[in-house]
C-alpha cells in the first residue's frame, strides 16, 4: 500500500414523543489531559468541513492529523504501516475493526497506542464464556441510602473499547455490543445513554484455537467496518522491537499528538470528499458482482456498499486529495469485504479464498479514468 501520500431517520419531534432523549453519561475514568496541557501550546487546527457555499473541502488538515497519529503509533508498533493506515481509515469512517490474528502480535498495543495518540479514554474487556451483557453495558444497583436505583456504567462507556477474544463470549454478550456499535448509544432499563465520540470498538479473535468459542454470525460480522491481521514481524523489525522493549514498553511513555475533538472534526470533513459518478458506479459494480459470483454463497450487503464508499473517502483524505480515485477503492476492498462474503462449499474444496474471488472480480471490471 502506498502510504507516502499518506435508512430513514425519525424527525426530532417524533423522537421526543416516542422515546426519552438519550443521556450523555460522563466517562467515569480519569480524563486524559489534552495535547495543549502536555507542552503543545498551539495544537494543530481541527479539519474544517465543507463550506456551505459548496467549495471544495480542505483535506490537508485530515492528512496532517493522520500522519501525526500514524507516526506516533509507530514509536510503539514496529513495521505495521499498512495496518495503521487501515486503522485510521476505519476510525475516520466511524466504523469498527475486527483484528483476527494469533496471540502476541500487538493487537492490544495497537488499541492502546491509538487511544494515547489522541488522548482518548481506553477500556478493555476480556471476553470469556461467563461474561454477562451487564458486565459490558453496566447495570442498575439499588442504593440503600436514598432508596433508589443508580446506574453503574460498564466498560462500553469509553472512546476506544478493546473486546479481546470476542468469539469466547456467548452470543448474548456479543449482541450487547451491537447497539453501541451501530448507534453509539446504550439502552439499559429502558433508558438510553449516548456514548462520547469518537467511539471505536476494536475486537480481536484467534483464528487458530476454536475450542470453546462462539463464532460470530454473518449478521454480526457485517457490523464491523474492516477485518484484517497484523502478522508476524520480520527479523529486522523484531530486532528493533527488542531494542524498544529493553527497559520499558514505549506505549507507557506515549503522549497525545492530537485531540479527540480534532478526530471528530476530521470524521465530518471526509464526508465532503468528492466521489465521481463513475467511481460510484465502479464501486457498485464490485458489490453487485459479489452477489452474482458463482463461487460465493453470500455477497456484499448494502452496508458493504456504504462501507466502501465511506472508506474510499477516508483513504483519499489521508492521501491529501479532495476526490476519490478507483485506486482508493482497490486499496480498501479486501479488508472491507473479505469478512462479508461466504464461499460455497465446493469453492472451499478448490482452495479458493474470498481475497482471490475479489481479485478475480476486480480484474473483470473496467476501471474508470479519473483526472484531477
Amino acid at each position: 500500500m502506498d502510504t507516502s501520500r499518506v435508512g430513514h431517520v425519525p424527525s426530532r419531534d417524533l423522537v421526543h414523543r416516542s422515546h426519552p432523549s438519550p443521556e450523555r453519561l460522563p466517562l467515569n475514568s480519569k480524563a486524559t489531559p489534552p495535547a495543549a496541557s502536555r507542552g503543545n501550546a498551539n495544537p494543530p487546527p481541527a479539519p474544517a468541513s465543507k463550506p456551505a457555499n459548496g467549495a471544495p473541502v480542505d483535506v490537508s488538515a485530515v492528512a496532517e492529523l493522520s500522519k501525526r497519529v500514524i507516526g506516533n503509533v509507530e514509536n510503539a508498533i514496529v513495521g505495521k504501516r499498512k495496518q495503521l493506515v487501515l486503522s485510521m481509515v476505519a476510525w475516520l469512517s466511524g466504523g469498527h475493526i475486527l483484528l483476527e490474528d494469533v496471540p502476541g502480535v500487538a493487537k492490544t498495543m495497537l488499541a492502546r497506542a491509538l487511544a494515547k495518540s489522541l488522548g482518548c479514554h481506553f477500556k478493555r474487556v476480556q471476553c470469556t464464556p461467563d461474561l454477562l451483557p451487564t458486565d459490558v453495558t453496566g447495570t442498575s444497583i439499588f442504593n440503600q441510602k436514598n432508596s433508589e436505583f443508580e446506574f453503574r456504567p460498564g466498560p462500553v462507556f469509553t472512546q476506544i473499547l478493546l473486546a479481546d477474544e470476542i468469539n469466547r463470549a456467548t452470543p448474548r454478550t456479543q449482541a450487547s455490543l451491537l447497539e453501541a456499535m451501530a448507534e453509539a448509544r446504550v439502552t439499559v432499563d429502558g433508558k438510553s445513554y449516548t456514548l462520547n465520540p469518537p467511539f471505536l470498538v476494536i475486537a480481536t479473535q484467534n483464528p487458530v484455537d476454536h475450542e470453546g468459542t462462539f463464532p460470530l454470525p454473518e449478521a454480526q460480522l457485517d457490523r464491523f467496518l474492516m477485518r484484517f491481521s497484523l502478522g508476524y514481524p520480520s527479523i529486522e523489525e523484531e530486532l528493533r522491537m527488542l531494542d524498544l522493549l529493553q527497559f520499558k514498553h514505549p506505549v507507557d511513555s506515549m503522549t497525545a499528538v492530537a485531540t479527540a475533538e480534532q478526530l471528530v472534526a476530521a470524521q465530518q470533513a471526509i464526508r465532503s470528499v468528492h466521489v465521481d459518478p463513475r467511481v460510484r458506479h465502479y464501486l457498485l459494480q464490485i458489490v453487485h458482482q459479489t452477489r452474482n459470483n458463482e463461487n460465493l454463497a453470500l455477497g456484499g450487503s448494502p452496508r458493504a456498499t456504504i462501507a466502501l464508499f465511506r472508506c474510499s473517502q477516508a483513504m483519499a483524505a489521508i492521501r491529501g486529495r479532495t476526490f476519490v480515485t478507483p485506486d482508493d477503492v482497490k486499496k480498501i476492498i479486501a479488508p472491507v469485504m473479505n469478512h462479508r462474503l461466504i464461499l460455497r462449499p465446493e469453492s472451499r474444496l478448490r482452495k479458493l479464498t474470498t481475497e482471490k474471488v475479489l481479485e478475480e472480480i476486480l480484474s473483470e471490471i473496467a476501471v474508470p479514468t479519473i483526472s484531477s
